[in-house]
């Protein structure tokens, strides 16, 4: 975009800005790095922001557009009923999926929708449809969900506090880690984890954080044997390790006894069924204390940013659909 000095999106990032509001809105924005001019055409200056995504080695991502209109006050009536028709359902959802890539551990590729997704998803698909951002193909990542809901909380109140600027047409953009991390949750001071071998084409998975945070770690395919019993919870502060998989399916989990009233589950309760059983068991143990999933929910699309004296109404409303559509998908 070529920035105008006076527009309310590139105040923002002026050096001498000392606007509490503009000031508090650049923390959910994309870092500014100056302004850039192609060589060929040097009359042409346009922001430089921070690529979001870079942290991340397999980012899923997704754009969100939010509020109940997407044109601006000043639109033509042609302008205003080619957007309606996009998305009739804007006024009523608050939102709008525009696209996403999600990374799938299994198959260690991306798979990705478009605009045309979103539109499609209605009142009763709009909860299934958002939720298959946050499914990296073996369990829901509650944890991400989790995370994305504190991020977008805080946006919500910049909003709900200031009256100085009305957004239209501008989007949320959600980033968490797609690929397997190495950690340890604690819960009650224990840490709770199982070493996992997945399906032959999960690649370089060490870890596969699932519900509720808790880690599935990779071990050695000695053989094709399921663990025993996933009774015993492990004692505290037990390292944990990953090696490479093979190829084939193989499931180990190893615990220290702890006095839990856990019942033994047996190798035979888990064949045919292991991945699914699994996830059950990690699902219903007790949250405790989580690590802070490493999600980012930045606001972008600045081209239609509005002076105002009013609360922004229509943002405001989109993004409480959004949490708390997200909320029913993290409790579901």
């Amino acid at each position: 975009m070529n920035p105008d000095e006076h527009c309310p999106s590139v105040q923002v990032y002026a050096a001498d800005c000392a606007d509490a509001v503009l000031l508090e809105l650049r923390k959910h924005l994309p870092k500014y790095y100056g302004v850039w001019s192609p060589p060929t055409a040097p009359n042409d200056v346009y922001l430089k922001l921070e690529d979001v995504t870079h942290k991340f080695n397999k980012p899923c991502i997704m754009d969100v557009k939010i509020g109940r209109k997407s044109y601006d006050p000043f639109a033509s009536s042609e302008k205003i009923q080619q957007q309606v028709s996009k998305y009739p359902l804007m006024e009523e959802i608050g939102f709008l999926v525009l696209g996403m890539r999600v990374y799938h551990v299994h198959s260690d590729s991306y798979e990705t929708q478009n605009q045309h997704y979103g539109r499609s998803l209605t009142k009763e698909t709009l909860k299934e449809g958002v939720s298959k951002f946050f499914h990296n193909g073996f369990c829901l990542r509650k944890d991400a969900i989790a995370a994305s809901i504190q991020k977008v909380e805080k946006i919500l109140q910049w909003f709900e506090n200031q009256k100085q600027l009305n957004f239209y047409a501008s989007s949320l953009l959600f980033v968490y880690e797609g690929s397997s991390q190495p950690a340890t949750t604690k819960s009650n001071d224990r840490t709770l984890a199982g070493k996992f071998l997945s399906k032959g084409h999960l690649s370089d998975a060490d870890v596969l954080e699932c519900n509720n945070n808790f880690h599935l770690f990779s071990s050695p395919a000695n053989g094709t044997s399921v663990g025993k019993s996933l009774s015993k919870v492990y004692a505290r502060h037990r390292k944990l390790y990953s090696k490479k998989h093979h190829s084939q399916t193989s499931l180990k989990v190893e615990t220290l006894e702890q006095d839990n009233g856990w019942k033994s589950m047996s190798q035979e309760h888990l064949n045919g069924n292991v991945l699914s059983q699994l996830e059950k068991v990690f699902y219903h143990l007790p949250a405790g204390r989580q690590e802070i999933t490493d999600v980012e929910v930045r606001m972008i699309d600045f081209a239609h940013v509005f002076p105002s004296n009013t609360v922004d109404e229509g943002y405001v409303y989109g993004l409480k659909h959004l949490v708390a559509v997200l909320r029913s998908i993290l409790d579901s």
